[in-house]
C-alpha cells in the first residue's frame, strides 16, 4: 500500500510540476522570444520561424530521447517522464491563448525562471524529467560516467541560447535567456538545497578543549575531534569539526577568535546534513 502511495504521490509532483513549468514558460518566456534553454529553447525558434505550437515541436522533439531513454533507463522512469513531457507540452499550448503577464523583457526572464526552476524541482522530486536536454544529458552519462550531467547541460543550454540568437537576430535575447536559464537553475538549488543550508567549521587551536566546551554550553552544538598532523612542523594536532546553521557559525567564530586569537579556522558550505539536530 505504502509503494502504491509513493508511486501516486511521484505522479502528482510529476503533473503539477510539469503545469507550472509550462505555465511559466508560456506566460514569462515564450511572449518576450525568450528561452529556457533545452528542447525548449529549440521549440521557441521553430514558434517564431515556422508558428508551429511550441508543445508539438518539444513532443516530436522528445520521441528519439523516450526510445533511447527506454533502452538505457526502463519502463518506469521513461513512464513517468512521457506523463511529464505530455503534460508540460499541452499545457505550454493551451496556457499560449492566456494574455502574458509582462513584456518586460527583464521581469520576464526573473519571474520566467523562478516558476520554471520550481516546476522542474517538483518533477524532479517525483523522480522524473520533462524530456529535453536533461533527460539526454542522463543518457549521455549512462554511456561515459566520467562525464558530468552538469557540464552536459550547460553545453547544450549554450547552444540553444546561440540558436536563439542567430534565427532571432537578436543578441539581447540570447542575454535575457541567459539570465532565465540561471533563476532556473537557482531556484533549482534552492528547492533541493534550502534556503537554510548549513554550514562547517574547522578549528585548529591549543585551546580546543576550552573552545568545544563553550560551543557546547552556549551554542548547545556538538564537535567532532580529528586527528591531524602538521606536514609542515610535524606536529600532531587536534582539529574541531563542527556543523550548524549559517547563523550560528558566525557566534563559533567569535567565540573561537575570543578564546584563541590565533585559532586557524576554515568555513565552508555543508550542502546537505542529517542526523540529530537537522534533517532526519
Amino acid at each position: 500500500m505504502k509503494k502504491e502511495q509513493g508511486i501516486f504521490k511521484e505522479y502528482v509532483l510529476c503533473i503539477f510540476g510539469s503545469i507550472l513549468a509550462a505555465f511559466g514558460t508560456s506566460l514569462f518566456l515564450l511572449p518576450n522570444q525568450l528561452s529556457s534553454g533545452g528542447f525548449s529553447g529549440i521549440a521557441t525558434v521553430v514558434y517564431y520561424l515556422f508558428h508551429i505550437p511550441m508543445g508539438t515541436t518539444i513532443l516530436i522533439l522528445n520521441i528519439p530521447v523516450f526510445i533511447l531513454a527506454y533502452i538505457r533507463e526502463g519502463k518506469s522512469f521513461l513512464l513517468k517522464t512521457i506523463v511529464s513531457t505530455f503534460v508540460f507540452s499541452k499545457a505550454i499550448d493551451l496556457f499560449d491563448s492566456i494574455t502574458p503577464f509582462t513584456s518586460d523583457k527583464v521581469l520576464a526572464s526573473v519571474y520566467g525562471g523562478i516558476v520554471i526552476g520550481l516546476g522542474l524541482a517538483l518533477v524532479f522530486k517525483g523522480k522524473s524529467s520533462t524530456g529535453g536536454t536533461d533527460l539526454l544529458a542522463n543518457i549521455i552519462k549512462t554511456y561515459n560516467h566520467q562525464m558530468s550531467v552538469g557540464k552536459v547541460l550547460q553545453i547544450l543550454d549554450i547552444f540553444v541560447v546561440l540558436l536563439n540568437i542567430v534565427f532571432l537576430r537578436q543578441i539581447e535575447i540570447g542575454l535575457y535567456s541567459a539570465i532565465a536559464i540561471y533563476m532556473t537553475n537557482k531556484m533549482l538549488d534552492l528547492i533541493f538545497e534550502g534556503i537554510n543550508f548549513s554550514k562547517m567549521i574547522y578549528i585548529i587551536s591549543e585551546k580546543k578543549e576550552e573552545i568545544a566546551e563553550i560551543v557546547n554550553q552556549e551554542m548547545k552544538r556538538g564537535a567532532t575531534g580529528l586527528y591531524g598532523k602538521g606536514m609542515y612542523t610535524n606536529e600532531e594536532k587536534m582539529v574541531i569539526m563542527c556543523v550548524a546553521k549559517r547563523k550560528d557559525i558566525i557566534k563559533i567564530k567569535e567565540i573561537s577568535r575570543q578564546i584563541d586569537p590565533k585559532a586557524f579556522i576554515i568555513i565552508t558550505d555543508a550542502r546537505e546534513v542529517y542526523g540529530l539536530g537537522f534533517k532526519n
